[in-house]
């Protein structure tokens, strides 16, 4: 089943929300700075050796762009993806899921830098300045992968499901041409990585009270081809009870029981809710988008009538 809404429409480029839109400008107002103040980049940016003291850089980094591409690109992913998940989210969910992927996948890529330089010694993987909005951007495709995950994108045919695995995909591809490659795919992947473990099993469902979506259609191998799966299954439940078990046993505690047991179907029932809701809000949205083109389009053609 094809949308508009990843297709394309008169009303496309309308119904920016007012928090995308603010945080737009936090985007373009930082690259600005570091055009006007380039020694900023030391404070702002994620260079490893300097996280400490400098800790705040954790949080700033993911905000500052280096690059006018990485302005387009941010800015543009995140006023036309928003306009999709916060509706659905809402604000305040929406604000906080960028917040928390944006800092988690500063501390992993912190990390791993650190852990580069200690196995190889090269003094490049601490003093490289990482920065940009690219790892929330790669989580917005995990969220929309959540909501719409059989919406097409109709111009090739692909599922939103499969967004955020071929844009790791076509990055690692990529990685091997560039020679910045660690400047932004590691952010790329613990962004995928840090947006699923957060949608999975920590947010909170307002209506139910429970945290997380447990369902077989958002389980860690439906990243992966169907064929992989009976592979990554095993592995993947073995870290789902040794890292997140209690936010499931929470889950079950005051989630759909019956007696003492999780009543069947109910991660089932929770995941189509959720679905129905995306689907439902996205097309209240195109409908409200194509009233407000007709709307202009039967204004204009009133005033050149009238013109005549």
């Amino acid at each position: 089943m094809s949308t508009p809404a990843l297709s394309g429409g008169t009303g496309f480029f309308t119904g920016f929300t007012r928090l995308c839109k603010g945080l737009a400008v936090v985007l373009a107002g930082g690259h600005v700075v570091l055009q006007i103040l380039p020694s900023a980049v030391t404070y702002l940016a994620l260079i490893p050796a300097r996280t400490i003291p400098f800790a705040w850089n954790l949080i700033t980094a993911g905000y500052i762009e280096q690059s006018v591409y990485g302005v387009v690109i941010s800015t543009v992913g995140l006023l036309f993806i928003g306009k999709l998940l916060e509706p659905i989210w809402g604000s305040r969910e929406f604000l906080k899921f960028i917040f928390v992927v944006n800092f988690l996948t500063s501390v992993c890529v912190f990390i791993t830098a650190i852990s580069l330089y200690y196995m190889t010694r090269q003094e490049s993987y601490l003093y490289m300045p990482i920065s940009g909005f690219n790892g929330v951007l790669s989580g917005f495709l995990v969220g929309i992968k959540q909501i719409i995950p059989d919406q097409e994108l109709s111009l090739l045919r692909i599922k939103a499901k499969w967004f955020p695995s071929l844009t790791l995909l076509l990055s690692i591809a990529i990685s091997f041409f560039t020679a910045e490659s660690a400047t932004y795919l590691p952010t790329l992947i613990f962004g995928t990585y840090m947006s699923w473990i957060y949608l999975r099993y920590l947010q909170r469902n307002p209506e139910t009270k429970l945290r997380g979506d447990p369902s077989d259609e958002f389980a860690f191998s439906t990243f992966f081809p169907e064929f992989l799966r009976p592979v990554i299954d095993p592995v993947a439940s073995i870290f789902d009870r040794m890292l997140c078990g209690r936010y499931r046993t929470s889950n079950e505690a005051g989630g759909y029981t019956l007696g003492d047991a999780p009543l069947p179907g109910s991660d089932h029932i929770e995941s189509s809710r959720r679905r129905e809701r995306g689907a439902r809000a996205l097309e209240e949205r195109l409908a409200a988008e194509r009233l407000g083109a007709g709307g202009r389009a039967e204004e204009s053609q009133q005033d050149a009538t009238e013109k005549v």
